[in-house]
């Protein structure tokens, strides 16, 4: 039997850290998508839905930008951490700080104050947010490629990644904790503002936004200093270039004129609207399951309405979860395009579902049929969602291979900031489409405070103008995924990268460093000698 050849890969140490800090940068995630966009700016700044959909779509066009650009300072660092770590290392408190920052925004309500202000800080930090959450997204996930050289263990590292980012996804508690810590700030405001009578439900709003303020601050604290331990534990075990100077234009044609990689891209933004069930998990929540009432959904149904909301809850992540946790060894027995496509087009199946679902019980999606029903479509489709995302990222370290093979060069900042760029404009494609038909309906702006208002006097929700607004929340987590799930599958019929052709290339370069690394020493030898 002829001899196993080592290879680099990372040790327990550095998995356990790598994964905290995946954790930590995914909580932080949360508060401002499920925070920041999906509940605050709408419902307690009441910035119109089309307005915070168009600052959303604005700082995804300047991603298109900004990430390569960010991936193009990554492969062209090079420190005595490696190309990765620096920026793990040094910007998690920076992210920390703007995080916050973002919601200090009208911190009392003036009735002179000027709402361009609002919707202007609104905008100027989001993007400042974005940009410095790139900085690290790229790292974070790019390292993954740096850290072994082991196919099986990338895989490992990847799916688990995937794990602690969806499980970072409790972050979403950030829609809900306000309403439990409001009482503590009921009661400080002054009865003048500038000169002007303070009503009550202007001291109610400022409750909701102190409220607020104090959950986002808690919440990032604990994040951040569990992002940082990433960039303190782990290593960069397999050599990157020693000199790269590439610019970001060479970069965008390196990234498009890879096949195999144009073609994830591709496929990862027709899939766009995938982010919808994530973006409007919690509002649907808080909404249509509890009726704008979370922090009283224990007296609701003797209590079973709270049971309800939680089979709900486990299935929008628990089959995600085990996906995630699967997928790596599906990998193992099955080519990685089936794969993927199976996930992508299955998938599609159960989101269309969850519409049909509604239409068919409405209101009594309420009842514990309704819930088993939604619940399994849910599930399903979340599934499909987790599988789908370790699927990428493997994919796309495999094309950090396929460069390196073919053209000398590891791409990995620039590859990976392609998987940062699709995050992100799946998120601002699936806002945009919900801004789009939240005002279409009508469930924007002040329009909210007449909502709410029905809703603590006894209206439910789902009925509410005809049911128009369940609808809609109904229809976004569906039929707009399952129109994209389907659209994505045709770019990757025919995937240009094989297995076999991959695994061919990943022994050829282990075998090409081995040989440099062993011939090294000997031409410093000989450059000492002359």
């Amino acid at each position: 039997m002829g001899e196993k050849k080592s290879v680099n890969t990372y040790t327990g140490k550095e998995l356990f850290g790598y994964l905290t800090g995946m954790f930590g940068q995914n909580l932080i995630y949360q508060v401002i998508a499920a925070g920041l966009v999906s509940v605050y700016l709408g419902t307690v700044l009441y910035i119109p839905a089309a307005a915070v959909s168009a600052i959303i779509f604005a700082a995804r066009i300047w991603d298109a930008i900004n990430d390569p650009m960010m991936g193009t300072i990554v492969d062209r660092t090079h420190t005595k951490w490696g190309k990765c770590r620096p920026y793990l290392i040094f910007f998690p408190a920076i992210i920390g700080v703007f995080t916050i920052l973002c919601f200090m925004n009208g911190i009392y309500t003036n009735p002179g104050a000027s709402k361009a202000l609002i919707v202007t800080w609104a905008a100027a930090s989001y993007i400042i947010w974005g940009m410095l959450f790139t900085v690290c997204d790229i790292p974070l996930w790019g390292i993954t490629s740096l850290m072994t050289e082991d196919e099986n263990d990338r895989a490992k590292i990847i799916g688990l990644a995937r794990m602690a980012a969806g499980i970072g996804g409790i972050g979403t508690v950030v829609s809900f904790i306000p309403d439990f810590l409001k009482g503590n700030f009921e009661g400080k405001y002054n009865a003048m503002v500038d000169g002007v009578k303070y009503t009550q439900q202007m001291a109610n709003n400022d409750t909701k936004k102190a409220a607020w303020i104090a959950t986002v601050v808690i919440l990032t604290v604990v994040a951040t200093i569990l992002f940082e331990i990433a960039g303190l534990v782990t290593r960069e075990r397999v050599p990157g270039d020693a000199e790269d100077k590439r610019g970001i234009i060479d970069n965008f044609k390196i990234m498009w004129g890879c096949l195999p990689f144009r073609q994830i891209l591709i496929s990862g933004v027709l899939r766009s609207p995938l982010q919808l069930l994530m973006i409007l998990a919690m509002p649907l929540m808080l909404y249509y399951y509890t009726d704008n009432a979370f922090d009283k959904v224990g007296e609701l149904d003797g209590g079973q309405r709270l049971i309800k909301i939680a089979v709900i809850g486990l299935a929008v992540f628990i089959p995600q979860f085990a996906a995630m946790a699967v997928t790596p060894n599906l990998v193992k027995k099955f080519e990685n395009k089936a794969i993927y496509n199976a996930f992508t087009v299955l998938g599609a199946i159960p989101y269309a579902l969850i519409f049909v679902a509604y239409l068919i019980f409405k209101g009594d999606l309420l009842s514990w049929i309704g819930i088993v029903i939604t619940a399994v479509c849910i599930g399903l489709a979340s599934a499909s969602m987790g599988g789908i995302n370790v699927m990428q990222s493997i994919m796309i370290a495999d094309c950090v291979d396929y460069e390196e093979f073919h053209k000398g060069y590891r791409p990995d900042g620039v590859f990976f900031s392609g998987q940062s760029f699709l995050t992100k404009l799946s998120g601002g494609i699936a806002a945009l489409i919900q801004g789009l038909v939240y005002t279409v309906v009508g469930f924007s702006g002040k329009n909210l405070d007449d909502i709410n208002y029905q809703l603590a006097n006894g209206k439910h929700f789902f009925e509410l103008d005809g049911g128009k607004y369940a609808a809609a929340m109904f229809f976004l987590i569906s039929i707009p995924v399952a129109v994209g799930m389907l659209l994505s599958y045709l770019p990757m019929r025919k995937y240009a990268m094989t297995d076999a052709e991959h695994n061919d290339m990943l022994a050829a370069l282990i075998e090409r460093r081995q040989q440099n690394a062993s011939e090294a020493p000997a031409e410093i030898n000989a450059q000492e000698e002359a």
